[in-house]
């Protein structure tokens, strides 16, 4: 069994679901898991495909990718296995969607409801009497407090771009909805539409006006260097994906409890709905590459992730089990907001990244 969870909370998510079947299964199958580091992971996978030895289970982000390997044969449909089983009943239908295929489920989600929003210094907005924003204006009116004040308004590592790729998407989603995005993914619009425009021309606006780090481009956010701005109190806010209070919380308790989040705001002249959110239902997504008695074992393993004993782990750790009565296990604050928009989301648009 392939993943990415070489870090704690994940690790210990992930672990925890495999020690769970390998004491408790009748299957007569042991699983085995291999921990690879994200951008790694990807690569390494498509060269097992390529060769030929592909895991039994291993995991990905859905959409896009999910698809190919769906389609060259390395995914096996689950359909069976889930009308047979009480998981079915209890996954949020949206994450049983971005699971599926040609009408036809493939993968387990699990892990994380993972929104990009912006992750912000509580001590730091008082400090300076900055509010939540409700508008970009308001936003952009924080960046321009905190750059005054030698603060850089971003801590962002966009060396493997996936990261900086979330003001892209989330510009793009406020000025223009979902639809341009859609229509050209179907070839039937463009990614010239004015929407991405606008997006591409806003995160140029706030490169020349210092809104992000020195060398943003070339700093590492699998190496931490990131999270480390924030840390140091040399920048201020953070967009990225929410599993970032598990990550937050475990490296530092006392450091956490200065964080607060809200969703990226609306624009004030745009049309669009303010409450789609860009992200997924399931942080991670098992996919089966085996057959018969071996599947089923796999799918039980995955279904483990789900537990009530592995589910509170989750919950532990300020993650959001894909589950309908999440909401009941939330107790921290910043994730209740999380959960919230979520919930209230007209729409959750999959990463493009992993989408395309």
């Amino acid at each position: 069994y392939w993943n990415i969870a070489v870090e704690s909370p994940d690790k210990d998510i992930v672990t925890a679901a495999v020690d769970k079947f390998n004491k408790e299964t009748k299957s007569g199958y042991t699983v085995n898991q291999v921990a690879i580091q994200n951008d790694t992971y990807k690569e390494k996978l498509v060269i097992a495909m390529s060769s030929g030895e592909c895991p039994d289970m291993y995991s990905s982000w859905s959409g896009g990718p999910m698809y190919e390997y769906i389609d060259s044969g390395f995914a096996q449909p689950i359909d069976d296995l889930l009308d047979q089983s009480d998981v079915k009943d209890k996954l949020l239908d949206a994450a049983i969607e971005q699971g599926s295929y040609n009408g036809h489920v493939y993968a387990i989600p699990y892990l994380n409801v993972s929104l990009a929003g912006i992750f912000y210094n509580k001590d730091m907005f008082k400090q300076y009497g900055l509010e939540e924003p409700k508008t970009l204006a308001d936003l952009e009116n924080i960046c321009a407090t905190l750059k005054e004040n030698g603060i850089t308004p971003f801590a962002l590592a966009n060396a493997s771009k996936w990261t900086g790729s979330m003001y892209f998407m989330s510009l793009a989603a406020r000025y223009g909805g979902l639809e341009p995005f859609q229509n050209a993914v179907a070839g039937t619009g463009k990614f010239t539409d004015d929407c991405f425009i606008k997006a591409g021309e806003k995160i140029q606006e706030w490169v020349k006006n210092g809104y992000f780090p020195d060398g943003v481009n070339s700093l590492s956010e699998d190496d931490g260097q990131a999270k480390q701005l924030m840390y140091q109190e040399t920048a201020g806010m953070l967009l990225c994906g929410s599993w970032y209070t598990g990550t937050f919380q475990t490296d530092s308790e006392e450091f956490y409890q200065k964080i607060g989040w809200f969703p990226f705001p609306a624009i004030d002249d745009s049309d669009a709905d303010p409450t789609i959110q860009i992200g997924t239902v399931g942080d991670q997504f098992i996919s089966f590459n085996c057959e018969g008695d071996k599947l089923a074992a796999a799918f039980e393993c995955a279904t483990d992730h789900l537990s009530d004993e592995v589910a509170d782990i989750t919950y532990s750790n300020n993650k959001i089990v894909p589950v309908k009565d999440a909401g009941d296990h939330i107790k921290d604050p910043v994730v209740k907001e999380i959960f919230d928009a979520a919930q209230e989301a007209s729409s959750i648009q999959l990463w493009y990244d992993q989408y395309l």
